[in-house]
């Protein structure tokens, strides 16, 4: 188990340490999971969604969990990184990576774990092979679209997609 220091500038907290998933970390990611997404629109076309952003237990058996951790193993972030093949892979086809459900705690945010996980994410799909990274993005979420357009991120409209009605998902893309 490799533990990855990320310090891409001052604001970034040394401690931060960003790993895989461990069984004891999964209630506590879910859980912030949720609270980052159930009060977006989404929550209101499918019922089932809550449970689902939830179940980090059943993801991490068909994705990759990544947690942020702080020195005390507390969680305060997490994002799952997925392959083409797995039933939570929504955009990635051959040769691309995708990750999703990006979650900070708010009472970490402002200290750079959304990008360190976005950058494990990366890191770690180059060194599977692949060469692009693609994400959907809810329309309208401004702050996440700032974060991946620094990260070097490209829109790409011709795979934009509606899942639900009034649920519009934008695709970026980042060549690896």
């Amino acid at each position: 188990m490799t533990h990855h220091h990320v310090n891409t500038s001052a604001m970034d907290d040394p401690d931060l340490v960003i790993r895989l998933a461990q069984p004891q970390d999964l209630a506590r990611a879910g859980e912030l999971t949720y609270e980052a997404y159930a009060n977006s629109h989404v929550m209101g076309t499918d019922p089932d969604y809550g449970a689902y952003l939830r179940d980090a237990a059943g993801h991490a058996e068909i994705s990759e969990v990544l947690v942020a951790v702080e020195p005390d193993d507390e969680v305060i972030g997490t994002v799952r990184l997925t392959f083409p093949g797995s039933p939570m892979t929504e955009l990635a086809g051959d040769g691309e990576a995708e990750f999703r459900m990006l979650a900070v705690d708010p009472k970490a945010q402002g200290r750079g774990v959304g990008r360190a996980l976005v950058e494990a994410c990366i890191e770690r799909s180059r060194a599977r092979g692949a060469h692009t990274m693609v994400i959907s993005v809810l329309a309208g979420n401004d702050s996440a679209e700032r974060l991946y357009e620094r990260m070097g991120f490209e829109r790409l409209p011709e795979r934009d997609w509606t899942p639900a009605p009034g649920t519009d998902l934008l695709a970026w893309r980042l060549s690896l």
